[in-house]
């Protein structure tokens, strides 16, 4: 009977011990469903007709032979989720994240199960080895009794029973990858010692799954995931980093290239379904951050490799006597020799090693310490972050790009801006040709750049004047410098398109626009979305600065025919006189302009020098403290979002007011140039006083304390002092000065 006993322990039924749930089956009664798959209570039983046993001993029997049940049904589990058949083909078992488990299909494999089934079957062998120890106690012994058998196997009374649970909540629920994780690490919080111990080393198990994933991710930037269970996940749902086969080479690099590009801003997401509940998302996001720098660091793009290994090469070289008798295959040869080492010269092998170690450390810990967790996590992110830094700023000399964009799109060079505006000044006077404009533009920006731009700026190349409601680009690598040369090949080069604003057109020519072309890694720092809030802000300058210099070119006009009246009537008393009255006419139209000018000069001097040059100098200071990737993206992010919130791009009622002033400015300065054969002076009344009304709303705005009194524009206060030093646009917002009626005003031209 004890042998019988020893055999139901180790699931064997028989004559003594039987299975309830085997006999409904073979009668036909078993329903089939999930629950009778997975009873709550054991199936085991004593066969009734045993009529020697004591009450007392067949309660202690089936007490006992219901371990027997528990460990075959572990058993069951760990051979199952362990069968290697199930994860053989990544295609056929991986749904993508969200589908459901069809019933009567089979259920996608997890290597998180299999994990844990090692772990069962590590306890199921301290069991086995229990249940020998047992028979050998009671072979020894010459009067075996029951109690031997009880005495040997009580400790798994309390081991058996929750395991069993655990895995009918597995299966029931289809528990998987994090899941599991999170289920394991709840069960571990319980008041039994030996049971904690043993889902601590389930979890172990579990852990090192993880642990792997971690290192293909975090070491080689490889996403080792086949049944989506890693809380990292890829944007299109497959698991893993599969690189279908192309046929044409060409083709195949410039889609890696592509795919490069787009793994970085779009490819990864993390999955929070599948997130431990005890790992931090800010954890999460560092390891997503540290795998996608991996992968960036270990895959450059082909013409990246052959740029660096070209310049290494050139470098390298001796004279040009050596250079002559170094064959050109064998040069082609070392230059992609060269170019494989740049690859690894980015993240250096001693660098991955040591992410690798830390990793292992980690692996090789019996348990889960989320410190240490937490810390390496952090330091294998750092590592990822100056490497980086080290590709972007350093090698592709962002800092140079970054002072382009300002020389450029925040009209920094302002004299090559100067020279364009006069040069496509009277083009500006007539509507833009819609077949036409760009082209028509090229003419002044060509003029301009061979008389402003030195042979010594290597990034003008990558500006590109656009209209983008005309058509085609016109790209400033088109214009035939005198010994000018570019360093940089255009085949690298991706235009990045971003959209314009041309609300508010006042002649069509508003929508100018530049766009500057970045090669790799700049794109993953010079987005699409940064390039249009430059382009926002360019387009914004472009039109305040041409307004400026209208206003100066139509003062500059008039006094230039006024002294050669001057001068050709000085003699003649009656055209003397004529001359003073027409300078008196023109008095109170001058007082306007100067109105205008002051508010135009000192808006251009606030924008340009207390806000862009101010907020330039900062992140100039950022830029030489940080050595953290992200941290300069940061950086640059609270630059450029300075620039548009304090120069009052983001309020709607402000940048109305300004673009209303500076239609009023432009249509003032043309509307002096026919005023003495066409004088409107109407007209020029009415421009008088929108003017006063949209510089009076403008200052009123400005002062108020929503924006005065807060940080969003620490240098506000000081473009309201130069505006009202005098108390002048104070006195006017508040209804003390009114406006002369008889002050001449510009003609308002038909509006869209």
């Amino acid at each position: 009977m004890l042998h019988e006993l020893l055999l139901a322990l180790l699931g064997f039924t028989g004559d003594f011990v039987i299975d309830e749930r085997e006999q409904a089956e073979t009668l036909g009664l078993s329903g089939g469903d999930q629950l009778h798959q997975f009873p709550d209570e054991p199936t085991f039983k004593l066969a009734p007709d045993l009529s020697f046993l004591h009450p007392s001993e067949r309660s202690v029997i089936e007490r006992l032979i219901s371990l027997g049940f528990y460990y075959r049904e572990l058993d069951h589990f760990a051979t199952k989720s362990r069968n290697l058949s199930s994860i053989q083909s990544t295609k056929d078992f991986y749904l993508p994240h969200g589908s459901e488990l069809h019933e009567g299909k089979e259920k996608k494999g997890s290597v998180y199960r299999r994990a844990i089934a090692n772990g069962i079957v590590e306890i199921l062998s301290v069991y086995r080895t229990a249940i020998l120890q047992v028979e050998q106690n009671l072979l020894s012994d010459p009067l075996p009794i029951l109690a031997t058998v009880t005495q040997g196997l009580n400790k798994f009374e309390v081991l058996l029973p929750p395991l069993y649970e655990l895995i009918v909540e597995i299966e029931r629920e289809d528990i998987r990858g994090g899941q599991l994780l999170n289920l394991l690490h709840k069960r571990c919080h319980c008041g039994v010692p030996e049971l904690q111990a043993c889902i601590q080393r389930l979890l172990w198990h579990g852990h090192q799954v993880m642990y792997n994933q971690l290192t293909s991710w975090m070491v080689y930037g490889i996403l080792q995931d086949q049944h989506g269970e890693f809380f990292i996940r890829r944007q299109d749902g497959r698991g893993e980093d599969n690189d279908s086969a192309q046929p044409d080479a060409i083709e195949k690099e410039k889609s890696a290239d592509d795919s490069t590009l787009t793994d970085w801003h779009s490819g990864y997401h993390i999955s929070l379904e599948m997130l431990p509940e005890y790992v931090h998302m800010r954890v999460a996001e560092s390891i997503l951050f540290a795998g996608k720098a991996v992968r960036i660091l270990r895959n450059p793009t082909t013409n990246f490799r052959l740029q660096e290994s070209s310049m290494h090469q050139f470098i390298g070289k001796g004279s040009s006597r050596v250079q002559n008798f170094i064959g050109t295959f064998s040069a082609q040869r070392e230059v992609h020799q060269a170019a494989d080492l740049i690859a690894e010269d980015l993240l250096p092998q001693v660098e991955a090693d040591k992410i690798d170690a830390m990793l292992k450390e980690l692996k090789q810990s019996s348990e889960f310490q989320k410190r240490l967790f937490e810390s390496a996590v952090s330091s294998i992110r750092t590592i990822a972050a100056n490497h980086l830094w080290q590709l972007v700023v350093v090698r592709a000399d962002l800092n140079g790009h970054l002072k382009a964009l300002k020389d450029y799109f925040l009209l920094a060079k302002g004299d090559f801006f100067q020279c364009f505006l006069e040069e496509s000044r009277q083009l500006m006077r007539l509507p833009p040709r819609q077949s036409t404009a760009e082209a028509d533009l090229m003419v002044p920006f060509q003029l301009a750049a061979l008389k402003t731009v030195g042979d010594e700026d290597k990034y003008f190349s990558r500006v590109t004047l656009r209209m983008p409601s005309f058509g085609l680009n016109v790209p400033s690598s088109q214009v035939a410098f005198p010994k000018m040369k570019s360093t940089v090949d255009g085949n690298l080069g991706v235009q990045l398109q971003g959209r314009t604003s041309s609300e508010s057109s006042l002649d069509g020519w508003d929508g100018i626009a530049l766009e500057y072309s970045v090669d790799w890694p700049l794109q993953l720092f010079f987005t699409q979305e940064v390039i249009s809030k430059y382009r926002k802000v360019f387009q914004y300058l472009i039109r305040l600065k041409r307004t400026q210099m209208e206003l100066e070119r139509s003062w500059a006009a008039v006094m230039h025919q006024d002294h050669i009246d001057f001068a050709n009537n000085r003699r003649d008393c009656k055209n003397s006189l004529v001359s003073q009255h027409r300078r008196r006419r023109y008095t109170p139209m001058w007082r306007v302009r100067e109105h205008m000018i002051f508010l135009i000069r000192n808006l251009q001097f606030y924008i340009q020098v207390d806000v862009i040059e101010s907020q330039w100098n900062l992140l100039q200071a950022h830029l030489q403290d940080s050595h953290d990737f992200t941290e300069l993206v940061g950086f640059h992010q609270e630059y450029l979002t300075a620039l548009i919130s304090q120069s009052f791009l983001d309020i709607g009622s402000v940048s109305r007011i300004l673009d209303s002033i500076m239609k009023l400015c432009l249509q003032f300065c043309w509307n002096i140039e026919q005023y003495e054969s066409n004088p409107n002076k109407s007209e020029l009344e009415h421009i008088t006083e929108e003017f006063s009304k949209k510089s009076n709303s403008l200052y009123t705005i400005l002062r108020s304390s929503r924006l005065a009194g807060s940080q969003r524009a620490p240098f506000l206060r000081q473009f309201l002092m130069r505006l009202n030093f005098n108390s002048f646009f104070e006195q006017t917002a508040r209804g003390v000065l009114n406006v002369v009626r008889a002050r001449p005003a510009i003609p308002v031209l038909q509006q869209e």
